[in-house]
């Protein structure tokens, strides 16, 4: 099961999880690390698109606390659900959704993690962070990490 932030502007009008920019680098790295989409639940930890206008365009706003506290029982209840062998975070929303306010992606990234009452957890950086990378060569470093990262995933699957 892979947990992202909130919906995105496309994610928000389709209606459906990861099918923006961020979802094709998400389809296109798990590929690239033999895990099979149609075999991943994926969910957000904020179920509704916060944004605000900027011309004709809605601009993502981060979730505060109070939105991600709001939302918790919905993924509680898709995680009681779905029964994951896995989680898989995808951000620093959806990690410290789960993990803790003091959680840092950017220094356990990638790292299994056990906690209580939690089916194994692994997180790592949201794909839309890898598309806002400043130049091609961050972006493409930041990629490859990804696919590391999942592909640490796959190997418990085999």
């Amino acid at each position: 099961m892979f947990v992202g932030e909130q919906p995105g502007d496309r994610e928000d009008l389709e209606g459906k999880p990861f099918v923006g920019p961020a979802g094709r680098l998400l389809d296109e790295s798990l590929k690239e690390a033999g895990i099979d989409r149609d075999q991943v639940y994926i969910t957000n930890a904020v179920k509704h698109f916060k944004w605000k206008p900027q011309g004709k365009r809605r601009l993502h706003q981060k979730p505060n606390a109070a939105e991600i506290n709001a939302c918790r029982p919905w993924l509680d209840a898709e995680i009681a659900v779905v029964k994951p062998r896995v989680l898989v975070l995808l951000g620093a929303t959806a990690a410290q959704a789960l993990l803790g306010r003091d959680f840092r992606v950017s220094l356990q990234r990638g790292q299994f993690i056990e906690r209580p009452g939690l089916p194994l957890t692994m997180a790592t950086v949201h794909p839309s962070s890898i598309l806002r990378a400043p130049d091609d060569e961050t972006r493409e470093l930041e990629r490859r990490a990804f696919v590391q990262d999942l592909k640490r995933l796959a190997q418990l699957f085999r």
